[in-house]
């Protein structure tokens, strides 16, 4: 695999050797010409990628002591509305993950419930668009599980999550497809580092889609729907970034 230009190496090596030092993962939006050295050879880049792995493959896991001391927080820092702020001030004793779209058991899961519910633990790099990555200890539910749960009908081929924070007048969205949902290591989070999640890092849950870059893993999670296309949904192209500037829907790492 190291034969292979990914984004992170071209930002690494390049535009970040090139003196362009940014702050946040939405930050990658303001330059135009690193948007653009991103992803034009993305096409080419998804078909080595796939053609010498599997989408069933596991990210790589690392030790306790490989743990980075700084986990840096990526895109939005606190979603700030006042429907956020209440529920921080309560401590999410109100909040419930809503489940619907095409599922035969629509549910709402309180927080106790899903710190119930059987949890993996798992030790990954997250990969910023922007360049950085870092390494820290995860824990929390199976998507998969929750999805099982619901009833997915077969009819649904992706699943949307709807989140706390409001990115252009609306809440910020992502997607991904039945056969991210249903990996291994993807889990909706709620302990970064045997810490229950601030509010930097997505409090109270947030996705984690191992295998894909950072702005995939959606923060702030208040809503997953199962559905059979992205039509409808923001611009059609399964994210706020995707359709705001161009992010290419699947990023694969």
């Amino acid at each position: 695999m190291s034969g292979i230009i990914t984004r992170r190496t071209v930002l690494t090596t390049g535009a970040l050797g090139a003196g362009l030092v940014l702050s946040g993962c939405d930050k990658a939006a303001e330059q135009p010409t690193l948007r653009k050295i991103l992803f034009s050879g993305e096409k080419i880049n998804q078909g080595l990628q796939r053609a010498l792995s599997t989408r069933h493959a596991l990210a790589p896991e690392f030790r306790p002591d490989q743990m980075s001391p700084i986990f840096r927080t990526n895109g939005n820092r606190n979603p700030n509305t006042p429907d956020y702020n209440t529920m921080v001030a309560e401590q999410f004793a109100d909040w419930s993950l809503q489940v619907g779209g095409l599922v035969a058991r629509p549910l709402a899961i309180s927080l106790a419930q899903l710190r119930a519910m059987p949890a993996r633990t798992q030790i990954t790099r997250h990969d910023c668009v922007e360049g950085w990555s870092a390494i820290g200890k995860w824990r929390g539910p199976l998507l998969g599980s929750i999805l099982k749960a619901a009833g997915v009908r077969d009819t649904a081929r992706f699943v949307v999550f709807t989140c706390a924070d409001m990115m252009g007048g609306q809440p910020y969205y992502e997607s991904i497809d039945l056969i991210d949902a249903f990996h291994p290591q993807t889990i909706l989070a709620l302990a970064l580092n045997d810490a229950p999640l601030d509010i930097g890092h997505g409090a109270p849950v947030r996705l984690r889609v191992e295998r894909q870059l950072g702005y995939k893993h959606a923060k702030y999670v208040m809503k997953i729907d199962a559905v059979a296309s992205l039509d409808g949904i923001g611009q059609g192209k399964g994210g706020y970034w995707e359709d705001a500037i161009g992010y290419d829907w699947y990023a694969g790492i």
